[in-house]
């Protein structure tokens, strides 16, 4: 994992390594960050609930609650992820850990496709003056909101701000990506290294009635990606519903942009 996105996942630690004091090694937040490492997220879980039985400080507390909030995220639960940050607060808090905290309710929004709230999230983070480091993954998430939302002016000025004014951040590349996209919403049913599986998906959704059709794109590493997709929407709506009956004939989906 790159250095900059364990920082964004770990808040500093310092020396709160104990939810309590004693010895109970078990519920030390080093094996919350092990089973997160290990994308063993319901054993972070397990262990960030330990900890907060046992009522720690409210430094500590934060921290383990965010942790929690992570672990619920990964695992898809995206209304318990949202309580337990808004449980880690905003007054008293690190403004590294806060960050996180604000970054991880945003997403949860985003991933439940409720892109208003997630829009508000969002804004509200900017006005609150973002670490440096932050900014270029803020604006990107804010763009991909605008995206869903269909602003694609606000979508684009997002992009280019962050190519602009963040051009060795992490982010660029996304960006430069996502600014290539049309429109329109589409989804996506695949994407392929070898343009013969590509072409027979497309192919075969075709026969099904489909609008099926190629997008070819590169990754960071220059390596070449033919992605499926299906439709050319001008409501998102319309996307939902497509990528619902496509689901349900086995298809994995996204929609995008």
């Amino acid at each position: 994992m790159h250095r900059r996105g364990l920082s964004l996942i770990f808040p500093a630690v310092g020396v709160c390594i104990f939810f309590f004091h004693g010895n109970a090694a078990w519920a030390a937040l080093a094996d919350i960050e092990t089973a997160i490492l290990k994308e063993d997220y319901a054993q972070a879980q397990e262990f960030a609930q330990q900890g907060l039985s046992h009522k720690p400080q409210k430094a500590v507390a934060q921290k383990v609650r965010y942790y929690l909030g992570l672990s619920q995220l990964k695992l898809g639960n995206y209304k318990e992820a949202r309580a337990s940050f808004q449980g880690a607060g905003k007054n008293g808090i690190d403004p590294q850990l806060r960050d996180k905290v604000s970054l991880g309710l945003l997403d949860t929004y985003y991933l439940e496709e409720k892109y208003k709230e997630a829009y508000g999230v969002a804004q509200e983070f900017l006005r609150q003056t973002p670490r440096p480091e932050a900014m270029s993954l803020v604006y990107l998430k804010l763009a991909r909101v605008n995206l869903k939302l269909a602003q694609w002016e606000d979508a684009r000025d997002c992009l280019e701000k962050i190519i602009r004014t963040f051009p060795n951040s992490l982010e660029v590349f996304t960006a430069r990506q996502l600014l290539e996209e049309k429109q329109y919403f589409a989804v996506q049913v695949g994407s392929f290294s070898e343009r013969e599986k590509a072409e027979a998906l497309a192919a075969e959704l075709k026969r099904k009635g489909e609008y099926a059709y190629i997008v070819e794109t590169m990754d960071s590493r220059d390596r070449r990606f033919y992605r499926v997709r299906v439709g050319q929407l001008a409501i998102l709506k319309e996307a939902q519903k497509l990528k619902i009956k496509l689901a349900q004939l086995g298809y994995p989906t996204q929609i995008y942009p």
